[in-house]
Formats: structure tokens, C-alpha cells, sequence
């Protein structure tokens, strides 16, 4: 399956992260669509865009915008897909919705973000990066951070231009 512009992507798992196990329990932590924390960021690319190259390919894992899988209510108060909807699990995202992908069992970050655990204060260790190696220590201006979770990792994706200090030892 193939786009012009856009990757086609589905979700790794489900549409809404609203499920935590505790034991051998399931407790529901989020009955509400319009909440932007429960909604899954990870999924599959199942079609590339033609028309321009990329590092990312058919089978990759993929960080994505936390709208891309999001329902809505209108005005009236029906319930709506997001504007990537295609159909049942299959979704149009275009390259600035995507931040990250992962090879084999290594995550990269596409040009202009960095992924960093955080350490305290808007201070961080990178993850991933397009410019910064694993394992540097950077500062950061807190508008340019956003939690995410990776590989039950709590994550923030900051773009570089929010990031203000590299620390040397």
C-alpha cells in the first residue's frame, strides 16, 4: 500500500493506552476520548510515501503525534475520528507528525527532535537524537518538552531548538 505524500500508519496496539495491569487485574484509568495522555503514540507503518526518501520503512515502529488516533466530539456532541482517519486501524500521517522510529531494537530521532529521560529540572540524559550522542547531558526550556512513554520509559521529545545547554564534564 503506497501514498504520495503521507505514511500510512496502524496502531502498534490499541487507539487508547486506558488499560493498566496491576497483578493479574486490569484497571480502566481513562473512560474519557478527549483526553491527549491515554492515547497512543506508537505505531506501524504498513505504506511509505512516494514521492520523497526516508530512513523509515514498511514494518517500523513509529512515535507519532498524540491526534493522529484521536476521536472527538463535535459541536452537536457526535463523535468523530481525527483527520488521519482512513478506516478501521489504518491512518494518513504526514512527516511532521512523526518524531521517532525504531530499527531492529534502537530508536532514532528524525531531524529537529531529541529524546531525553529526564533527570531534574529541565535537565535530561538523550535517548535519541539527530544531533546529540546517547547518554549526553543537555538543558532544555520546559515549552519545548512532551511526555511520552517509550519502552516503559517516561520520555520527553524537545525539539532543538528548545535545547539551551549541552553539559561537559
Amino acid at each position: 500500500m503506497k501514498s504520495t505524500f503521507f505514511y500510512l500508519v496502524r496502531p502498534k496496539e490499541e487507539r487508547y493506552n486506558n488499560i493498566k495491569k496491576i497483578g493479574d487485574k486490569e484497571l480502566i484509568v481513562n473512560s474519557e476520548i478527549s483526553s491527549y495522555n491515554h492515547i497512543s503514540r506508537q505505531a506501524i507503518v504498513v505504506g511509505l510515501p512516494t514521492e520523497f526518501k526516508s530512513p523509515i520503512e514498511e514494518g517500523d515502529e513509529v512515535i507519532v503525534h498524540h491526534n493522529v488516533f484521536r476521536r472527538w466530539h463535535d459541536a452537536r456532541g457526535k463523535e468523530k475520528n481525527s483527520s488521519s482517519y482512513i478506516k478501521k486501524d489504518l491512518y494518513k500521517i504526514s512527516t511532521d507528525q512523526v518524531y521517532a522510529y525504531k530499527k531492529i531494537s534502537k530508536w532514532e530521532a528524525l531531524p529537529g527532535y531529541t529524546f531525553v529521560k529526564p533527570i531534574v529540572n529541565q535537565k535530561g540524559e538523550v535517548l535519541c537524537s539527530d544531533v546529540y550522542k546517547e547518554g549526553d547531558i543537555i538543558g532544555y526550556k520546559s515549552i519545548g518538552e512532551y511526555e511520552f512513554t517509550i519502552d516503559d520509559q517516561k520520555l520527553y521529545r524537545v525539539k532543538n531548538n528548545f535545547i539551551t545547554i549541552k553539559y561537559e564534564c
